[in-house]
């Protein structure tokens, strides 16, 4: 797409080009890096709704199919709902937009980032945070960026900006990092166990590396920006402040926080809240004033009182200082018939995960548009119900919330998981929020991964995770003048506070992190603090988990799918699998037992079942066809299909395409008038061989002999009483 202007940042293979797509957008920008283009555009609206009192900013990034060349699955051959990637890059952009609008501008702002043409070689994520910033930058909508991002990895001991998709499967770290000119602003991702100052360097190359995006971003400003507009920006009447702030004075709203359970604290506010409002009606009317007034002035009271007994006294709302962690309790085994179950309990904020194995066929199966990897055998699924925070709503499916704090605890727990080569498992984790007051996706990490011990998974080591917050007072240049940052965050400390830093790992190190700020910046001596004292919180939370369960159960749960794996001649895999899945379907229904085959055409077969008869008979299935030969044996039992029904017998199918003869006499120890009366067609029987005729190769089988001979084999428990005599066929 030819465009006007076009600016390139060096070094990074990264081009920003506008001025001929989408112009009556308030700002649009072409990304490309390599052969994947991405188009964005931002867009305000010239009006608020009446009443408004928060900002709605909108991220949408899309995947269209035909940037790689492909038609879309199912019946309607269209785009759909968003897919997790897409929500997870939509929130990756949102997150550090955010805090640059100013301050009562509650105009709604639209970002749309469309992917147009994917190489399978370059992630697009990267390019929606630095295309959302470009347009927006350019646009005349206020904003204080620009922003940029990169992902950062580290490949034999180097670091690495923007490294490609194949060379990610090398990386040792997956981090995002995006920032101002001076600070960082967000970061996301993971560590296969990375040191806490080696983490800080990673975090520094990060910072450096945005430059050049950022002062690219500058000259296409320079080239094409509009002038900023200028947009009414909402606040409280002075009239409504001022009655508001008499009546609800700030020593009053910190005597309502201050000491009290999280559900009397808001009762306080509540009340609080309705006193001013009585004293606006009565001195202004009902007609001068809005509910957004008593909204904003509140929210103003609050901010100040949760930060200023931690900035001047070192004490919080709960009476905890700034390091300390609310009580902690670890329970697991808590739920019956579950292959593993914990419950992890921090203050208020509680969450009991459940563990789920099941065979490698279940892996998710990822859709793979801008390349990567195409299925994973690890999810973590996070539920946050409307009862958590003690309240009304709808309960429906998850929402975009949901879906990025369950991909947090998700990746923060896959560092430590065992090789599938261990453990061949798929592996599904649910963490259901009973209580939320704080850092619930750090609780689901924990008890997550208690369950996954529970379950006997053999975890690396365990994983704890924590979050830290930040309060600060600023110079009248707006310079941060004081901080502090704290341990465990309430609910209400990270709304009305400066930083959720979220942390999680071993002892050894970092596996998982996320820090989302709501200043427009954070110095690295902050980042750094606060990365040290997390460290110290996840030793102490880890030494409770280690109280409730020191190490992985050495044995799977009863009801887990017992697992073996056996090798075959990865020439004889078709055969065993064969036309058009026969073979192995056949194996499976008739013994009960789930069969996967490696993907990696090694010739490991992995056989899952919770019945050992069930798993030995799919075995010598299996060990019949692709083993020592694939001809029916004298001697030998089997478990195979009926093909047919005789007047004179049966013929049953023991191995694929080898069948043999069961005669009227050989299907039971009496009788036997009609074969129907004892087999149906399509049925599977347990047969013996007991002759093979050695000129024409015909196969005699017995049900009769293969019935006494696995009773025989059965060892009694105590002295048999006396068999009941068989009932005659009339």
């Amino acid at each position: 797409m030819k465009q006007k202007y076009n600016v390139t940042v060096p070094g990074l293979g990264m081009t920003f080009s506008t001025g001929s797509i989408a112009q009556l957008a308030n700002g649009a920008v072409n990304v490309s890096v390599g052969e994947t283009n991405l188009f964005v555009t931002a867009c305000a609206a010239q009006t608020m709704r009446p009443g408004q009192d928060f900002f709605p900013l909108t991220v949408d990034y899309r995947e269209k199919y035909a940037a790689a060349g492909r038609f879309p699955g199912g019946y309607f051959k269209r785009e759909g709902r968003p897919s997790e990637k897409e929500i997870l890059t939509s929130r990756l952009c949102d997150r550090p937009c955010r805090p640059l609008f100013p301050e009562g501008f509650l105009n709604e702002v639209q970002i749309i980032g469309q992917l147009l043409s994917a190489d399978q070689i370059n992630d697009a994520d990267i390019a929606m945070i630095n295309g959302a910033s470009a347009a927006l930058a350019i646009s005349d909508i206020p904003w204080g960026g620009p922003i940029a991002g990169v992902r950062v990895g580290e490949i034999d001991g180097q670091f690495v900006a923007n490294p490609n998709i194949e060379q990610m499967y090398s990386s040792t770290l997956d981090l995002i990092y995006v920032g101002t000119e001076q600070n960082m602003l967000m970061i996301e991702g993971s560590a296969d166990q990375i040191s806490e100052e080696r983490f800080i360097e990673a975090l520094a190359f990060g910072q450096q590396a945005i430059q050049p995006i950022i002062a690219a971003i500058k000259e296409l400003v320079t080239l094409c920006g509009k002038p900023k507009a200028e947009f009414p920006l909402v606040k409280a009447t002075p009239e409504a402040r001022a009655i508001i702030e008499r009546v609800a004075t700030q020593e009053r709203v910190s005597a309502a926080i201050f000491g009290f359970e999280k559900a009397v604290r808001s009762a306080n506010i509540k009340a609080l809240k309705e006193e001013a409002k009585a004293a606006l009606v009565a001195e202004l009317g009902e007609d001068k004033f809005t509910e957004a007034d008593l909204n904003i002035v509140f929210e103003d009271l609050q901010y100040k009182a949760y930060r200023q007994t931690v900035l001047e006294r070192g004490v919080r709302a709960d009476k905890r200082d700034a390091k300390s962690l609310r009580p902690l309790e670890a329970q697991v085994g808590v739920l019956p018939r579950v292959h593993g179950s914990a419950m992890f309990q921090r203050g208020d904020t509680q969450n009991i995960a459940i563990t789920t194995l099941g065979p490698t066929k279940e892996a998710q199966s990822m859709d793979g548009l801008t390349g990567g990897a195409t299925s994973k055998s690890f999810i973590l699924h996070y539920n946050f119900p409307p009862f958590s925070v003690g309240e009304t709503g709808r309960f429906t499916g998850p929402g975009r919330r949901e879906i990025g704090h369950g991909a947090l605890a998700e990746r923060s727990l896959v560092p430590v998981l065992p090789p599938e080569d261990v453990f061949p498992y798929s592996i599904r984790v649910v963490s259901e929020i009973m209580a939320s007051n704080g850092s619930t996706s750090m609780a689901s990490i924990c008890g997550g991964c208690l369950s996954l011990m529970d379950a006997g998974v053999p975890i690396i080591a365990p994983v704890a995770g924590i979050s830290c917050g930040l309060m600060t007072s600023n110079k009248a240049d707006g310079s941060i003048d004081k901080w502090v940052t704290i341990t465990d965050i309430l609910g209400e400390e990270d709304h009305f506070g400066d930083m959720d830093f979220k942390l999680a790992g071993t002892t050894k190190g970092i596996t998982g992190f996320q820090l989302d700020l709501k200043i427009g910046g954070l110095p690295f001596e902050i980042a750094k603090t606060a990365v040290f004292q997390a460290r110290d919180a996840r030793i102490e939370i880890l030494k409770t988990m280690l109280a409730a369960l020191p190490a992985p159960r050495a044995d799977l749960s009863t009801y887990a799918p017992r697992i073996q794996t056996i090798q075959i001649n990865p020439e004889k895999i078709g055969l065993l699998i064969g036309p058009g899945g026969k073979t192995i379907r056949r194996i499976v229904e008739t013994t009960g037992a789930q069969i996967d085959i490696a993907d990696d055409d090694s010739g490991k077969v992995f056989i899952y079942s919770n019945n050992a008869d069930a798993m030995n008979r799919a075995v010598q299935e299996i060990d019949a066809l692709c083993g020592g030969g694939s001809q029916i044996e004298m001697g030998k039992i089997y478990t195979g299909r009926v093909t047919g029904i005789k007047e004179f017998g049966c013929f049953v199918e023991c191995l694929p395409g080898k069948e043999g003869l069961v005669h009227i006499s050989e299907l039971a120890d009496f009788r036997v008038r009609r074969t129907e009366d004892v087999v149906k067609e399509g049925e599977s029987i347990t047969v013996k061989c007991i002759g093979i005729d050695e000129r024409t190769g015909k196969v005699r089988l017995s049900r009769k002999a293969a019935m006494a001979e696995l009773e025989a084999n059965k060892a009694p428990a105590a002295e048999p009483a006396p068999a009941a005599e068989e009932p005659k066929a009339e």
